[in-house]
């Protein structure tokens, strides 16, 4: 079962020629209350996917690098990104469950962060997931997750 299209804005970014808008309509909700504009697009390759914000200052930690917590929520939603771009193209309903991380370096706040990702194997009920939080040649961390396919009741 697929999202209706009121809920949620997957269309062309104008401002990102070649990405997508990656939100949900109410921005209320934890997406843009939290991570703020998201987008996505399919690398050239076709076989990677790239999910991209852009830090402001409430993404920050103490030591002014961005909170591991927005890291892992960018991770997560990068897993449905992933499914929607690269694999059947249903991203909803699903729910993540399994999601390992491995922090290798801390995000800098003054430049985007993206989840670059891969299908590794998909069946009729599970995505599995791998990839790395990048900006540009520095890598913040990676990872590997495990997504369930929810069918409609």
């Amino acid at each position: 079962m697929a999202l209706p299209d009121d809920v949620f804005e997957h269309g062309p970014d104008p401002e990102n020629p070649g990405w997508r808008h990656w939100n949900l309509k109410d921005e209320t909700l934890f997406n843009g209350a939290v991570m703020g504009k998201l987008i996505t697009r399919v690398e050239d390759d076709g076989r990677h996917s790239r999910l991209r914000m852009f830090p402001e200052r409430k993404h920050e930690n103490l030591q002014g690098i961005i909170h591991g917590a927005v890291t892992l929520s960018l991770i997560d939603i990068s897993l449905f990104t992933t499914m929607h771009t690269l694999g059947s193209g249903n991203a909803g309903p699903s729910v993540t469950l399994e999601l390992s991380t491995q922090f290798t370096g801390g995000g800098k706040p003054d430049m985007p962060l993206d989840a670059v990702t891969e299908i590794v194997r998909e069946t009729g009920g599970l995505v599995f997931v791998r990839g790395k939080v990048v900006q540009e040649d520095h890598t913040v961390a990676s990872f590997s997750g495990i997504v369930k396919k929810m069918r409609p009741k």
